[in-house]
């Protein structure tokens, strides 16, 4: 299958959020986003206030509740995560994994961070970009 095949396919399956919806989600505090994208993409368009910023080869093991390298928000399987990337793509793939190691209520955001600015949602520019989160990490 190519690649293009299987993200089509992992989208259909997946219940995507608009970027509004995931903003909502976050204000109520009834999830995190979780910023995939790498250090250039977010110095160079800006952050999501708040997102909690990992690197995708760490995210399986930063928010997975049984691995010793978890965050500390990373409690339970029942938290949901909305996964952010640039244009929505890998995202998916990434929040499908999660799907796979049981936190079945991970999604991501349709269109990704393109989205999110487009909708007019709020961006941060820090002097310095957010450093991805660690395990025990909690800044």
């Amino acid at each position: 299958m190519a690649i293009d095949e299987r993200v089509t396919q992992v989208q259909a399956g997946l219940p995507r959020l608009t970027p509004a919806q995931a903003f909502e989600a976050v204000r109520r505090g009834t999830a995190y986003i979780v910023d995939t994208r790498p250090e250039y993409q977010r110095r160079a368009a800006g952050e999501v206030p708040g997102a909690i910023v990992i690197e995708r080869n760490h995210l399986e093991w930063r928010l997975d509740p049984a691995s010793a390298s978890r965050i500390p928000e990373a409690v339970s399987s029942g938290i949901r995560w909305i996964v952010l990337c640039e244009g929505g793509y890998s995202s998916s793939l990434a929040a499908e994994s999660l799907r796979e190691l049981g936190l079945l209520r991970s999604t991501d955001v349709a269109g990704g961070f393109q989205a999110w600015q487009a909708a007019g949602l709020p961006v941060v520019h820090p002097a310095t970009p957010t450093r991805p989160r660690s395990a025990g990490s909690a800044w």
